[in-house]
């Protein structure tokens, strides 16, 4: 699954890349421009990516990050995080989340 945040002149700012498989949606690449971050286009590109793996039967997702990336970003969205690797690159560490994507009644 391939979306992508265009700009008023069509440029590319931003865009996730995941993929399905065995019900699960695995979040590859989230990423928008420096400048247009914290306007909610992350979130927005995350939600509307989760609604589509939801219609194509997905329950959960997943993805890593880095501590020196967005964990915070993901926690915030309700990702909670399942593992962790120490000095992943050194000096930091690798997370990794989850979130249920089925709606609570």
């Amino acid at each position: 699954m391939f979306l992508l945040l265009h700009d008023s002149k069509e440029k590319v700012v931003g865009g996730l890349e995941g993929f399905i498989g065995l019900g699960w949606f695995h979040i590859g690449t989230l990423w928008i421009a420096e400048e247009l971050r914290g306007y909610g286009y992350g979130k927005a590109l995350l939600s509307g990516a989760e609604q589509e793996a939801v219609n194509r039967g997905c329950l959960n997702a997943y993805l890593f990050t880095y501590s020196f990336q967005a964990p915070k970003f993901y926690q915030h969205l309700e990702y909670e995080v399942f593992g962790e690797l120490e000095d992943f690159p050194p000096g930091h560490r690798r997370y990794f989340l989850k979130k249920s994507l089925q709606k609570n009644p």
